[in-house]
C-alpha cells in the first residue's frame, strides 16, 4: 500500500491566543497554524483586531494562550516605514548588524537586497528624504536583506499612489515566489485576492472564518461570518 506524503510541520501555531489593552480584549480565543509558503490575509473592519494580531505572532506585543513554531527567521513591513536619520545602505545595513550578520557579508547583502528593489543607485541619499513608495520599497530590501522565513506586512500599501502600490505589490509577489511566508494585513480585498492564498475574516478580535482565496470569494456562496462585510454592509463602510 502507497503511503500518503508527510504532511509537513507548521512553521507557527496560535492556540487560545487572548491580548487585553487597558481592560478590554482586543484578541479573545485566536487559533491559527501557517505552514511555509502560505500567504495568509488577515480582513476586517478597522478594529477588529488585523495590527494586534501581527503584532502579537511577531513578538511585539504580550497575550496569553501557546505559540509555537520552529527555528525562523521573521520581519515585519509597517504602513509607514520607520525610517533611521541615515543612509538607505545605512539602513539596510543597520538592520543587518542587529540580526547578527557577520560584518564580511553586510555590504553585499545590503547591495543585493537595494538592486532588487530598484534603490541601489540612491543608496547613500538620506533615507527620510525618498518618496513614500521609494520609502516602502527600502523597507522590503530591509527585511529581505534578513532573508526572513515569515514576513509580517501590516496594510503594506495603504498609504501609496497607484503606481507606487503596484510595484510594492509586484516585489511582495517576488518575495513569495522566493519560498517566504506571508501575514498580511489588509483592508484592500482586490489585494487580497491577488497576493494571497488564504483569508482569515476577524470580527471583535475573533477569527471568524479562515479560508482558501477561492472559497473566501465564492461569490454564490460566501462564508456566513464575513457575508456583511463583503457586501459592504457593515455600519463603518
Amino acid at each position: 500500500m502507497k503511503r500518503d506524503a508527510a504532511v509537513p510541520a507548521p512553521l507557527l501555531t496560535l492556540t487560545d491566543a487572548r491580548v487585553v489593552f487597558g481592560g478590554q480584549p482586543a484578541l479573545q480565543g485566536v487559533t491559527l497554524t501557517l505552514h511555509r509558503g502560505e500567504r495568509l490575509a488577515l480582513v476586517g473592519a478597522n478594529g477588529a483586531g488585523k495590527t494586534t494580531l501581527l503584532r502579537l505572532l511577531h513578538g511585539l506585543v504580550p497575550g496569553t494562550g501557546r505559540q509555537t513554531h520552529g527555528p525562523v527567521v521573521a520581519a515585519m513591513l509597517f504602513q509607514r516605514p520607520f525610517l533611521l536619520q541615515l543612509s538607505v545602505f545605512r539602513n539596510v545595513t543597520l538592520a543587518l548588524w542587529l540580526r547578527g550578520v557577520p560584518a564580511a557579508e553586510r555590504a553585499a547583502r545590503a547591495h543585493q537586497a537595494l538592486q532588487r528593489v530598484g534603490l541601489d543607485s540612491l543608496a547613500q541619499r538620506p533615507a527620510r528624504t525618498l518618496s513614500g513608495g521609494q520609502q516602502q520599497r527600502l523597507a522590503l530590501a530591509r527585511a529581505w536583506a534578513l532573508q526572513p522565513d515569515i514576513l509580517f506586512l501590516d496594510e503594506p500599501t495603504a498609504s501609496l499612489d497607484p503606481s507606487a502600490k503596484k510595484e510594492v505589490e509586484l516585489l511582495i509577489e517576488q518575495l513569495a515566489a522566493d519560498g517566504v511566508t506571508l501575514v498580511m494585513s489588509t483592508h484592500n480585498l482586490g489585494q487580497a485576492k491577488r497576493l494571497c492564498t488564504r483569508v482569515a475574516y476577524l470580527e471583535a478580535g475573533r477569527v471568524l472564518a479562515d479560508l482558501p482565496v477561492a472559497r473566501f470569494f465564492d461569490p454564490v456562496q460566501p462564508p456566513p461570518a464575513a457575508a456583511a462585510f463583503l457586501k459592504g454592509e457593515l455600519p463603518w463602510h
